[in-house]
């Protein structure tokens, strides 16, 4: 869709209101609506659905998504970045809602009224890991939101999707991949960004898939964080504090004096199936 008067371009109007990209709340701008329209068109047909954004900024991200038809809930917690948000509503009329806000602070759920939702969002570096691990842990499943498109450190993306028994593996993949499907959808040059971080980064793409019976997510959770929390620690030292695990490792044949990057997330499940 197209907006109501036409936009200058983003690097312009970032200029005209003087604003720089804040190290402290891990900012960093993209200004490529080319390469912004890509990322908004990862989660397919937007057109007419609902879309949560965290830290917009100055909106480049969510300018794709206005003129994809999405309907943006964007939570921005720098005062600083409203006004030229105020501005993109004004240009999308009953497109954008921005609420002045901590993305950990909000109720995503309550946020959208209960109905579906895509979650897309170039996340601030230092929040990124935590509003990831909350989405893919809530108890009801499958989730009220039907997609993360989702731009981290490539490091943390590569943790993500990462399979057994690599560096790589840890708690990421496990919490994203025993109820979803994860990819990298796309890698972004660190040169696309202004101010250029020290880092590459990428796209994962998230959806969900169907829940193993008979696990309880606070226990995989609390398994998984238990075991690569020390990774280096063999499971049965590891695990040794969450009732009944080491037990069940034996029963279910899974050497206790294994560490936990070389646990698939199919025997992850079954342990915590086994400690319900």
């Amino acid at each position: 869709m197209e907006p109501k008067e036409p936009l200058p371009p983003l690097r312009e109007t970032v200029r005209a209101h003087g604003l720089t990209a804040s190290k402290a709340l891990g900012q960093n701008f993209l200004f490529d609506e080319q390469l912004l329209d890509r990322i908004a068109a990862i989660p397919g047909d937007l057109h007419g659905a609902t879309v949560f954004e965290v830290g917009p900024g100055p909106g480049g991200l969510t300018r794709a998504l206005l003129r994809a038809g999405a309907k943006v809930i964007a939570v921005e917690r720098d005062d600083r970045c409203l006004p030229l948000l105020g501005e993109l509503s004004d240009a999308f009329p009953d497109q954008l809602t921005v609420i002045a806000d901590d993305a950990m602070a909000v109720d995503v759920d309550a946020l959208t009224g209960g109905a579906p939702y895509h979650i897309v969002a170039n996340l601030p570096y230092n929040v990124g890991t935590a509003l990831f691990t909350r989405w893919l842990e809530p108890a009801a499943w499958p989730p009220r939101w039907l997609s993360l498109t989702l731009m981290f450190q490539q490091e943390v993306a590569e943790r993500i999707v990462a399979p057994v028994d690599t560096s790589a593996y840890g708690r990421l993949a496990v919490l994203a991949q025993w109820r979803s499907q994860a990819r990298i959808a796309m890698k972004v040059h660190r040169s696309a960004f202004t101010p250029p971080p020290k880092v590459m980064s990428a796209i994962v793409h998230v959806t969900p898939a169907r829940q193993p019976e008979g696990v309880d997510p606070r226990t995989l959770s609390r398994l998984t964080e238990k075991g690569f929390g020390q990774r280096r620690k063999m499971l049965r030292q590891s695990l040794k504090t969450v009732a009944g695990a080491v037990d069940a490792l034996e029963r279910l044949g899974i050497d206790s004096m294994r560490r936990a990057e070389t646990v698939s997330v199919a025997d992850w499940i079954r342990v915590a199936q086994a400690l319900r």
